[in-house]
């Protein structure tokens, strides 16, 4: 499967926290904040700026979304389904597939002590 292209307006969400997904984004264009639920508020974690992606944790690990992701402005994405990885990975040494899920399980666990 290839990456199709999609857009959002500004304020639509892209990912809600907790949901599970087998893709990550690529932008193209636009900017994205990255927002996490804290006692009935949400915390700003970050942003995502064109050429970065975002939702890449849980396209590697397959857990739950770990925040939401909104557009800020009209924002042009690339969706990346989860089974591409899986054929790049079919054509590497085994290696660095235990590096990527090695450092993506690392992340996730250092996000998750990170107190907001």
């Amino acid at each position: 499967m290839s990456a199709r292209k999609i857009t959002l307006n500004a304020n639509e969400i892209l990912l809600h926290e907790g949901d599970h997904s087998k893709s990550m984004f690529w932008v193209q264009k636009g900017q994205l904040v990255v927002t996490k639920k804290r006692l009935h508020e949400d915390v700003v974690l970050g942003h995502v700026m064109a050429g970065e992606l975002v939702g890449e944790i849980s396209f590697l690990d397959l857990e739950p979304r770990s925040a939401t992701v909104r557009a800020l402005v009209y924002c042009e994405l690339l969706e990346i389904p989860q089974d591409a990885i899986e054929t790049v990975f079919k054509t590497q040494p085994k290696w660095l597939e235990i590096l990527v899920m090695t450092l993506a399980e690392r992340l996730r666990k250092a996000n998750a002590r990170i107190k907001i």
